[in-house]
């Protein structure tokens, strides 16, 4: 374990708020130097102290404590009792997947989850290792209906990718609690600063600490995040068992990205408002898809179990025409898979991060050849609607 904070020697302590928690996670703990942010520990062993005199770290794959207040700082923030840090988001999904489904077992995961999460799934049902049901989740009697005494796992993507429709976690946990199921809530979109899906009765939590959680678009991690102890202590056997636990120095850059989340979050959400603001009243656009908007079907779920929209926003063009015109002459906006940094990217999920899907699943989810996604940075927000109005005014008159 990491040497405990000032505020966890002091009894009395009024306990801060989580966002203050991270800011200080692991500052002036240091007892051999004092120094202020935590050091990193790159070691891959550490010595006994004699025959059968194991310390509290062995070997690193097994537990670093660098990487351990990572994830404690992570579960902070999310409301959990246990943590496991790995090497990426889909190194998060496959533990908790093998971990929770058994053999022969049933998981049932929304039908416009992220290509790489479908990947794994449909693999892994073309195996034998597991049944797989696809469904749209935000369809809350839908939900209902598919979830059976035959179910074992309910996989939320809420927002999903890159629809950003919303589940109501709390609803779909009840009815899955009530047939046995376990609940594991993919929060890597919202992140906990807009979303805590442990608090609404979801049993685990993971993300690509990739996305939002670093935010510097510099280190490739996941976390997983338990409500329950024992849970946790299962998921991070499996973790280390499996192998997929993550590093030291990756841990080390994602807890000092974690530290400005909140301010990060808040900037890309107003930049966000300002191109849905465009968006909207352009006639390019033939659809946006984002749940802060009063048209979004989901709205008042999002404001009722959310603490704000996020900064991932989703439109359609006409085709792929309109969408290649929009991408050639863009300047604040790169073209690239990932999410959640401190620079504003577009995708466009058909042929990215959703290529691993066949054409008629890709249909059925609703992405479009024209769909493109954005995940908003930090950027001044004139400088990105203007650099997107051009966007549009190009993929408007590729039409003419």
């Amino acid at each position: 374990m990491n040497p405990p904070s000032k505020l966890e020697n002091d009894p009395g302590a009024v306990r801060p708020h989580p966002q203050t928690a991270v800011v200080r996670a692991g500052i002036e703990i240091d007892s051999a130097y004092g120094a202020v942010t935590p050091p990193i520990y790159l070691a891959t062993s550490y010595a006994f102290g004699g025959l059968n005199q194991r310390g509290v770290y062995d070997y690193s794959r097994s537990g670093n404590p660098t990487r351990e207040l990572f994830g404690q700082a992570v579960a902070e923030l999310e409301g959990g009792l246990a943590s496991c840090v790995t090497a990426s988001g889909m190194a998060a999904i496959s533990t908790t997947v093998l971990a929770l489904v058994p053999d022969g077992g049933t998981l049932l995961a929304p039908a416009d989850c992220y290509g790489g999460s479908w990947r794994l799934f449909d693999a892994l049902a073309k195996a034998g290792r597991l049944k797989l049901k696809l469904i749209d989740l935000s369809n809350l009697d839908a939900a209902r209906a598919a979830i059976t005494t035959g179910v074992d796992l309910v996989w939320l993507e809420t927002p999903s990718n890159p629809l950003l429709r919303i589940t109501d976690i709390a609803a779909v946990a009840e009815a899955a609690h009530a047939a046995g199921a376990l609940v594991v809530a993919d929060n890597t979109f919202a992140s906990p600063v807009v979303q805590r899906p442990l608090a609404l009765g979801a049993d685990v939590v993971v993300h690509s600490a990739t996305k939002y959680l670093n935010g510097h678009s510099d280190v490739v991690a996941g976390v997983i995040v338990a409500a329950d102890a024992e849970l946790g202590a299962q998921l991070c056997w499996w973790a280390n068992t499996l192998g997929t636990t993550g590093g030291a120095f990756d841990s080390y850059l994602a807890l000092r990205g974690l530290r400005t989340l909140h301010l990060r979050l808040a900037a890309a959400q107003r930049g966000a408002a300002a191109v849905v603001e465009l968006l909207v009243d352009h006639p390019a656009v033939r659809a946006v898809h984002y749940p802060g908007l009063a048209t979004h079907p989901q709205h008042e779920l999002a404001k009722r179990q959310s603490d704000g929209f996020g900064a991932i926003v989703t439109f359609e063009l006409a085709d792929q025409v309109a969408a290649a015109a929009l991408l050639d002459g863009l300047n604040y906006f790169c073209l690239a898979e990932s999410l959640g940094g401190v620079e504003s990217l577009i995708s466009h999920p058909a042929t990215m991060t959703h290529a691993a899907m066949p054409d008629h699943i890709q249909r059925a989810a609703g992405i479009s050849a024209g769909m493109l996604r954005l995940s908003i940075g930090i950027e001044e927000p004139t400088d990105l609607v203007a650099d997107l109005r051009a966007g549009l005014d190009r993929a408007l008159a590729s039409a003419g």
